[in-house]
């Protein structure tokens, strides 16, 4: 597969019913973290050209906190889970048992549970497509920041010429007891596409 393009109807479905897991797992992952009733909204799968993702999230002066990885083994490219910064509070807020609507500057403490969050959240999708596909996939160690969707963008931005001409968005919601958007993006290698349909027989 050269381009993302040439992905038919049930490629695609195939990606979707990986966004759809992913999304499950991460769900169940928060609720058991923050001992709360946590509801999933059925996940947004599209693919979209990598300067479309900045208005996706909210436009590039939206404050986002992002966990951002690089993959490798069987699959090359690199992987984002953004959420607007609000959407951060609410889930520190939740874990450390403080005022859902505290909105004071994070604490160091605060990282720490946020990097924690991501690695959980990114673990859970990455799981959800080594488990489908059977596939080996290493992960760097996860970076943190804290910045305008432009900004955060502009690090896999750098590695998208190399990647291919469209990143996969899984656009989720997280329901009940807190509101929650997320945002997770993956950004494989195009061989890495393919090597992904060849595990499941496409």
């Amino acid at each position: 597969m050269d381009n993302v393009e040439q992905m038919n109807g049930v490629q695609f479905d195939i990606l979707k019913e990986i966004g759809n897991i992913g999304a499950g797992n991460a769900t169940t992952a928060l609720a058991q973290m923050l001992n709360k009733k946590l509801d999933m909204q059925v996940p947004v799968v599209k693919m979209v050209d990598f300067p479309s993702l900045s208005c996706i999230v909210g436009g590039e002066e939206n404050l986002v906190v992002a966990i951002y990885l690089m993959l490798d083994e069987d699959i090359d490219g690199s992987m984002m889970f953004m959420m607007p910064e609000e959407a951060a509070h609410k889930l520190v807020n939740g874990l450390l048992g403080r005022p859902e609507d505290n909105n004071e500057p994070f604490t160091d403490m605060d990282l720490s549970a946020i990097q924690e969050i991501g690695n959980i959240i990114t673990g859970a999708y990455l799981s959800a497509i080594s488990t489908l596909t059977n596939l080996t996939i290493g992960a760097s160690v996860p970076y943190l920041s804290i910045d305008m969707a432009a900004a955060v963008l502009s690090v896999p931005a750098i590695e998208f010429g190399k990647m291919g001409d469209h990143a996969l968005l899984i656009q989720t919601q997280f329901g009940d007891e807190l509101e929650i958007d997320g945002y997770f993006i993956l950004l494989p290698a195009m061989d890495s596409y393919g090597r992904i349909m060849s595990a499941l027989g496409f």
